[in-house]
This record gives C-alpha cells, sequence and structure tokens, in this order.
C-alpha cells in the first residue's frame, strides 16, 4: 500500500465521516455464539488450576482413548458473540454507520449478542434459533466446533414470516449497502437469497450489495454452482460484489475450471479478473494474508507478525469495503479502507473508527 494512497484516503474521510454517518446498512443473517473453552490440565483446587499444554497434548489424550472412554475437565470461560453478519455490522457500527441487522440471535435475543446489538439501530432476530460454536483454545491454536443443525429451520417459509414481515424490504430500500453473509452453513439459504431476490433486490435500483459465502469446503458443487447460477440475476440494478478469501476463492477456481491465486499481488488480481467474468457479477474482491484484490487492481493487506486477534479480521475488511462502496470510493480506495479496518482489527482486537484509521494514517501494515 502506497503513502499517497494511505494520504489520500485520510482526507477523503476527514471530508466524508458525517456523510457516512447519515447512511445505513443492512445486515444477515447469521448469529453464532462462541463459548470459549479451556481444557484443563490439572486441577489443584477450587480456583486453582492450569490448561493442558496444548493441541499435541490433547490429540495425544484423545487418541488414548480410543476403544475406551476417557473424561477431561473444561473451563467455559467467556461467551462471544459471532458469525460474519454480526461482526460485519460492529465493523460498520464503528465507522459510524446505522446498522439494521436481522439475524439469527435467538427469540428472546441471546444475552451474549447484547454488547453488539446495543450499536445497531435496529435488531430483528430471525426465528428463535441460533448457532452454537465450542471453541477449545489451547497456546498453540484453537479448535472450533459448531452445531449448525437448528440452523436448517431456516428456509424461505420462516424468511417470508421473519425476515419478509419483520421490514427488512423497508430498511433495504433506504439503505446504502445491503450485506448477505454465511450462505455455508445454512442448508436453505439459495432459497433464501432466491425469495429476497424476487421479492426485495429486483426492486431497487443501486445499492450496493457486498455477498460473503465463507469457506465452502463442506458443501457440494452441485449446491454451490446452483447458488453461481443465481448471483449474476441476484439484482436486477445494484451491483453485486463478492468477497471471498484466498481458500474460498481458490475452491470457487477449482469449480469453475481457473487457474489457482497465491498470496501474490498480480495472482490474486488475476483470479479476482477471472471469478468476475466467469460468476457474472459486479466485482470479486479477494483478501490473503498480505495483499487483496479487486479485478482491476491490487494493495498490501493487514499482515501483522503479532496480532491480538484473528477471528473476525476477514469480516472487518469487508465493513471497510462496504463502506467505501457506500461512499462511492473507487476500488483502489475501497482496498485501502477495508485493509485499513482489517489492520486495525487484527492490532487492537476491536472495530476501528474514523477518528481511529485517521490517527493511525490508515496504514494496516
Amino acid at each position: 500500500m502506497t503513502t499517497d494512497a494511505t494520504t489520500a484516503l485520510t482526507r477523503i474521510l476527514a471530508k466524508r465521516e458525517q456523510e457516512l454517518a447519515a447512511m445505513s446498512a443492512v445486515v444477515g443473517f447469521d448469529g453464532f455464539v462462541d463459548e470459549m473453552i479451556q481444557v484443563v490440565g490439572e486441577r489443584r483446587g477450587p480456583g486453582d488450576w492450569t490448561p493442558l499444554a496444548g493441541i499435541p497434548a490433547f490429540a495425544d489424550w484423545a487418541r488414548a482413548a480410543a476403544g475406551r472412554s476417557a473424561l477431561r475437565e473444561i473451563v467455559i470461560h467467556r461467551q462471544d458473540p459471532g458469525g460474519c453478519a454480526i461482526n460485519l455490522g460492529d465493523g460498520l457500527a464503528a465507522l459510524g454507520v446505522g446498522v439494521d441487522c436481522f439475524a439469527t440471535l435467538g427469540d428472546p435475543i441471546q444475552p451474549a449478542f447484547a454488547p453488539i446489538c446495543s450499536r445497531f439501530r435496529s435488531t430483528h432476530p430471525v426465528g428463535d434459533i441460533h448457532g452454537r460454536t465450542l471453541a477449545l483454545e489451547f497456546p498453540d491454536g484453537k479448535l472450533m466446533l459448531s452445531a449448525v443443525e437448528p440452523l436448517a429451520r431456516l428456509d424461505a417459509d420462516l424468511a417470508e414470516r421473519a425476515i419478509l414481515g419483520a421490514g427488512y424490504p423497508q430498511a433495504c430500500a433506504r439503505s446504502r449497502l445491503i450485506a448477505l453473509t454465511n450462505w455455508t452453513l445454512y442448508p436453505h439459504m439459495t432459497g433464501v437469497w432466491r425469495l429476497l431476490s424476487e421479492r426485495v433486490f429486483q426492486a431497487l435500483t443501486g445499492i450496493p450489495i457486498l455477498l460473503d459465502l465463507v469457506d465452502p469446503t463442506a458443501r457440494s458443487e452441485a449446491d454451490l454452482r446452483e447458488l453461481l447460477r443465481l448471483l449474476p440475476g441476484l439484482a436486477a440494478d445494484c451491483p453485486v460484489t463478492l468477497g471471498v478469501n484466498l481458500n474460498e476463492a481458490n475452491i470457487l477456481a477449482r469449480v469453475l475450471g481457473l487457474p489457482l491465486a497465491t498470496d501474490d499481488p498480480d495472482r490474486l488480481q488475476s483470479l479476482s479478473r477471472s471469478l468476475t467474468e466467469s460468476i457474472g457479477v459486479h466485482e470479486v474482491v479477494i483478501h490473503a494474508l498480505r495483499h487483496a484484490a479487486t479485478p482491476n487492481t491490487a494493495c498490501s493487506g493487514p499482515f501483522c507478525e503479532a496480532p491480538r486477534k484473528l477471528t473476525g479480521a476477514g469480516d472487518r475488511f469487508n465493513a471497510g469495503y462496504g463502506a467505501g462502496l457506500m461512499l462511492g470510493l473507487d476500488d483502489g480506495e475501497r482496498l485501502t479502507l477495508a485493509a485499513a479496518a482489517s489492520g486495525w482489527f487484527v492490532r487492537h482486537g476491536n472495530s476501528a473508527s474514523i477518528p481511529a484509521l485517521r490517527s493511525c494514517g490508515c496504514v494496516p501494515v
């Protein structure tokens, strides 16, 4: 990322901060409660214990239990709000955008979502379901186990009642950005997006739609191809942006018979261009560890040698890119803002505000 690009963006944000604050975005539909868990290695007394040394030690313990039973104590020390819609909405809200969130938050809303939802302009639970992830934390990594079976209840019928019936069309009509996230973990999401296309998006003009599929490794190729056929016609008069990380981009490339990319700006840009043409959307944006690209440009990414937090960094990248779409910035400026928002998050562990980005010169590396 060049100094000229970051300096120019800093000036733009200084002039247009209030303009962004007057805009709204609609995000949906995934909400997860992430239970952060430590596995006890040794318990010496109440409040006196040490965690298991690491993932290899946990693997050794599990391997030794094969053919018999075993027990290990866990400590649930925190419940975090999660889900791409929630994280992306948090990133937009921190930038000053008014956020209308429609998501699987539980009904009544699960208390873990309260801190983030309090920053949204409005919050609408979709049914009485929410996702749940058990995150086993070790000094050398994290094992995440997601319970998603209840999410199969979000189908077109529930969407008709709990999304369309909750003011979603009206919120979209007054917004400057619509974000659809986490196709992968919701088995009927293609049908839900098709319903929204027919009943909401086809009537809109000029409102950017930002998509995040989430890693589709576990979905069948047939399901993925069905979704890809839907995307070009998702909206008649609204530009559709598909945001993917490098792994997700290469999965799509394999399905479409395209050359794979590495974390190299030229290769990322080439794959971004090929995916955009093959899928038929307005643009595909790829973000990797060190670089990010659109079909027309690339920039350095939010790489950090000692990140404070990584989970949710891609969602903050999408929040920055979405804010750039709302402001009508060109794709180079959008990438700069996205990388800056993500870079702030991995270094500080929270979503960036406009003053925060201005104070650090929008430099994510």
